[in-house]
């Protein structure tokens, strides 16, 4: 299915195509049961293969309806931009305008998502915190302020169990700005890029898309969003049954042990 709409006259290569199959049927399903919406999060566990599949199937069928305003994403700081580039670029093009790290975003990983953008001639937005702003929004008692009381313990409590428990309790306070400073980031992207009719589609971790914690906290009350959490396996950690608007499961990845070296590395 060739991807139509999203660029003004002729695309000047060819347009990526969505997967096809019964894969590519599930997942037009699942938007169909979402839309339409302002925008729509994925929120991804990011060392699944099987999730940067489904944002690229999301991003092909959008596009292909017409209906993709702009693609945000995590992996990229915002003021980066794809907007400025022809359809027709090539992927080291892509790649140095969003800054691209792929050291931390493997672009093996994420590149078909963004290219089949790209050749759509729908804009890549990054939407991350860039490094530089970390330390004041580290510092910024402000931020204390932006979620409610219980979110925000709850938030403090992930900090806590995503650093395995070994994070100084010094430390839980400013990372946890920092977690909301990144999510603040993202939906004023968001918001900014918004179109009537058109989704704008985030891609980042499944805590950023949690719809009580994250993003869609910092939305502008006008701005319908809803969040997907795509899940590795069934088990839900205690997750809130009102975090996502919809789950998709995907096959269970082998048993990690994601504690393994974190000492060590914090150390550092």
């Amino acid at each position: 299915m060739a991807l139509a709409g999203g660029c003004a006259g002729r695309p000047e290569a060819p347009i990526l195509q969505a997967a096809g199959g019964s894969a590519d049927a599930q997942t037009s399903a699942r938007l169909d049961a979402l839309l339409p919406v302002d925008v729509l999060i994925l929120g991804e566990q990011h060392d699944a293969a099987a999730h940067q599949q489904l944002e690229q199937q999301a991003v092909a069928l959008l596009a292909a309806r017409g209906a993709l305003a702009a693609l945000a994403l995590e992996m990229a700081d915002t003021g980066a931009s794809t907007s400025a580039l022809k359809p027709s670029a090539t992927e080291q093009q892509v790649r140095n305008a969003l800054n691209w790290n792929d050291k931390g975003w493997p672009w093996a990983a994420y590149g078909p998502a963004v290219m089949t953008a790209v050749r759509a001639g729908v804009p890549v937005l990054g939407a991350n915190l860039p490094r530089a702003q970390m330390p004041d929004r580290m510092a910024d008692h402000q931020l204390d302020l932006r979620l409610p009381g219980p979110a925000l313990k709850a938030q403090q409590q992930l900090i806590r169990a995503g650093h395995c428990n070994l994070l100084p309790e010094s430390q839980i306070t400013p990372m946890t700005r920092l977690q909301i400073a990144k999510d603040i980031t993202m939906a004023n992207t968001l918001a900014q890029a918004a179109l009537p009719g058109k989704t704008v589609l985030l891609l980042a971790g499944s805590g950023h898309a949690d719809r009580n914690l994250g993003v869609p906290q910092h939305l502008p009350a006008d701005v319908k969003a809803k969040a997907v959490r795509l899940r590795a396996g069934g088990t839900t950690n205690g997750e809130k049954a009102d975090a996502f608007d919809a789950v998709w499961e995907t096959p269970a990845l082998p048993e990690k042990d994601y504690c393994e070296g974190l000492d060590k590395k914090l150390a550092k």
